[in-house]
């Protein structure tokens, strides 16, 4: 059975023949009583600051749990972001890389194509520059023809003004 202070206080001894002082055993028990009162009260207190510690002793450990889940999942989502990142940049660059095959496939076919028509003008133009020139060249014909039948006609008109005069005269 625990002794409270007040028990401590209120403890009554037997007399005997030549026992100690009364007065001196009640003022000892009363100062051990305030002692010993003092002494739960404090004990009370620490059993108080105790569970208070032991609470936020728990809450701490739940919010480090909290804490250390949430930086495993914050370092798996950031792995999966950066796995994520380089799969997106290598499909940019794959496209990338087939887009500039496309471009390049069909700067060529252009190129090609360019170089055709330009072969095919060079011909054309050969082509026209004979046809011109043969065109020239029978209109050549032809006006030294027709200069040929005027000669020809003005030495007639001279022999037959000749003729004529000679007519007259004559």
């Amino acid at each position: 059975m625990r002794l409270t202070p007040l028990d401590i206080q209120n403890h009554r001894f037997s007399s005997r023949f030549r026992g100690i002082d009364p007065t001196e055993v009640e003022g000892f028990l009363h100062l051990l009583s305030e002692d010993y009162e003092a002494l739960l009260k404090e004990r009370d207190a620490l059993e108080h600051r105790v569970r208070d510690l032991e609470h936020r002793v728990e809450d701490l450990s739940r919010n480090e749990k909290v804490l250390q889940q949430t930086l495993v999942t914050a370092q798996t989502l950031s792995e999966d972001l950066k796995r994520t990142s380089l799969k997106e940049a290598e499909v940019v660059v794959g496209e990338a890389e087939v887009k500039a095959e496309k471009v390049l496939a069909a700067s060529h076919r252009r190129a090609s194509r360019l170089t055709e028509e330009i072969r095919e003008l060079k011909a054309v133009r050969t082509r026209v520059g004979a046809a011109l020139r043969q065109t020239l060249e029978s209109h050549l014909q032809l006006v030294d023809s027709l200069t040929a039948i005027d000669e020809a006609d003005q030495e007639h008109d001279k022999v037959a003004y000749i003729a004529q005069a000679e007519i007259v005269e004559g």
